[in-house]
């Protein structure tokens, strides 16, 4: 079953994948282009893993790290499917980064690797725009790298983890433009979905609602101002949204 959360009708409302309508938790039928998305999980704090797929971090001259580099994003990043993420006017690169993010379904402290998966309520999608132009370095990432407003859309779906058999083998893909430009696998990353549910929760308490965002394989490549963005994962489903300028903030 796949879920969404939309806007709709004068409220927000629950919703549920009925062939090609959404059907609201009033059990009313509209159409997909009727709503506003969302947002499809109403985050707790956001984990993003750099340079966690050894392609990736070669594509950029670096070597995959020994220990996950974790960042935290706030849930002022996140924009729901068909939003448009803002291109700041000064930036000379900036670009998308397809991610399996990974719900965490309950309490978590001191979880070992066998029974990680036994604290995830399932899985969405996501796409964590990063400023390269603001990065210090790759070990210490800005705060303006990764945490701006509408840089990391999310969804459309939450799908169950039980409707996704083996997170380790999903395929990514991201469309520029309707050009393929980045593929690669979840099974290439280098510390998988339950070693990090392990790390990240043997020094601190994981809640439910809180996201881990993957990391994401080679491919990454610059995006402009009128950009359409498409990144879409094996099973989940796929998120659009557009690339804008500073001009439609008014700046």
């Amino acid at each position: 079953m796949k879920y969404a959360r939309v806007a709709c009708l004068g409220a927000i409302h629950e919703a549920v994948q009925a062939g090609n309508k959404l059907k609201l938790s009033s059990g009313r039928l509209v159409d997909e282009n009727e709503v506003v998305w969302l947002p499809p999980i109403e985050a707790g704090t956001i984990f993003a893993l750099g340079l966690n797929y050894a392609d990736h971090a070669s594509e950029i001259s670096f070597q995959a790290p020994e220990e996950p580099l974790v960042f935290l994003k706030g849930p002022n990043t996140l924009i729901g499917h068909n939003g448009e993420t803002r291109r700041p006017v000064d930036v000379e690169m900036m670009h998308y980064e397809c991610e399996l993010a990974v719900v965490i379904g309950r309490t978590a402290r001191n979880v070992k690797q066998n029974d990680a998966y036994e604290y995830i309520s399932g899985y969405t999608i996501a796409n964590d725009y990063a400023i390269r132009d603001y990065l210090e370095n790759y070990y210490r990432p800005n705060l303006a790298v990764k945490n701006r407003d509408t840089l990391t859309p999310i969804g459309p779906w939450f799908v169950e983890k039980e409707d996704i058999p083996d997170p380790m083998n999903l395929k990514l893909f991201t469309y520029v433009n309707g050009e393929l430009k980045q593929e690669g696998s979840t099974k290439d990353m280098v510390f998988d979905i339950a070693y990090l549910i392990e790390y990240l929760s043997s020094f601190m308490t994981l809640y439910e609602n809180d996201i881990i965002l993957t990391g994401t394989p080679k491919g990454t490549v610059n995006v402009n101002e009128g950009d359409e963005v498409v990144v879409e994962i094996e099973g989940i489903g796929s998120l659009r949204n557009r690339i804008v300028s500073d001009k439609v903030f008014s700046r």
